[in-house]
């Protein structure tokens, strides 16, 4: 497990403020990565040329992307959520994806150069599912004040069951942002340990003789090899999913009948 330890970094193991630990640690490093990963991405492919590129395509390709997903589950106002959910989308995905990089090979010659999936910790999606769930929030009582309550009241339920679907409505509705992290954690922590078992099979095998290397080692390596594959489309699956259930969460706030 120590791919998901989180430790500090360039010596700021006593940073405090105000009695909390204010250390740099590794998934503050990892998540500045992605962001820094991203701004790239995005500089690069804002050149608004007439004919794009390839970079220019691709970065359009997203955005419009995240924008026929508002519009076809919200409606013509889900244009303005677009940044933030092209935000958590393109994070999301930049922070799994650098946590499959392959640069844990060099750990004996670089001791704590390995990658670091932050979002395979439930604080950081926790953080993420909470600034969805909250937008959420505040754009229905900003747009419908006091009757968005009736959210919680579907539309045809008989008079005789509002003693019973009101109140399970709100528990699945609070339950939304815990659901959202949940599962982005989840995923992402059980294809790393995965992978790293995998590995670990490959490496003693490997270790013990040619014999239990080909009978072990070998299909054990073709196994991680499509392991790591289906990792990678769980990467981008986990993003969209996370950015599909945000635009339909929002689309109870804005369009409530």
């Amino acid at each position: 497990m120590h791919q998901f330890t989180v430790e500090p970094l360039f010596g700021t193991t006593n940073w405090s403020l105000g009695g909390y630990n204010i250390a740099f640690t590794n998934s503050a490093l990892w998540m500045v990565l992605a962001l820094l990963a991203l701004w790239v991405f995005m500089i690069g492919g804002m050149r608004k040329q007439l004919v794009p590129g390839r970079w220019q395509a691709a970065v359009e390709g997203l955005t419009g992307f995240v924008d026929n997903m508002l519009a076809s589950n919200v409606g013509k106002e889900g244009r303005r959520f677009v940044p933030l959910v092209f935000t958590l989308f393109s994070f999301i995905l930049m922070a799994n994806l650098l946590g499959l990089l392959p640069i844990g090979i060099f750990r004996p010659l670089a001791p704590g150069l390995h990658p670091f999936a932050s979002t395979s910790h439930f604080t950081l999606t926790g953080v993420l599912a909470l600034l969805s769930f909250g937008t959420v929030l505040v754009v229905g009582f900003a747009r419908h004040g006091f009757h968005f309550f009736s959210l919680f009241v579907p539309h045809g339920t008989p008079w005789w069951l509002m003693w019973l679907i009101p109140p399970v409505e709100f528990f699945s509705f609070m339950v939304r942002p815990f659901s959202l992290a949940l599962r982005l954690f989840v995923a992402m922590t059980a294809g790393h340990i995965l992978l790293e078992v995998l590995a670990g099979f490959v490496v003693q095998s490997g270790s013990s003789g040619l014999l239990w290397g080909t009978i072990v080692g070998l299909p054990t390596f073709l196994l991680m090899i499509g392991i790591s594959a289906l990792e990678l489309l769980v990467c981008v699956i986990q993003a969209y999913v996370f950015a599909l259930l945000t635009s339909l969460y929002l689309n109870d706030a804005v369009n409530l009948h």
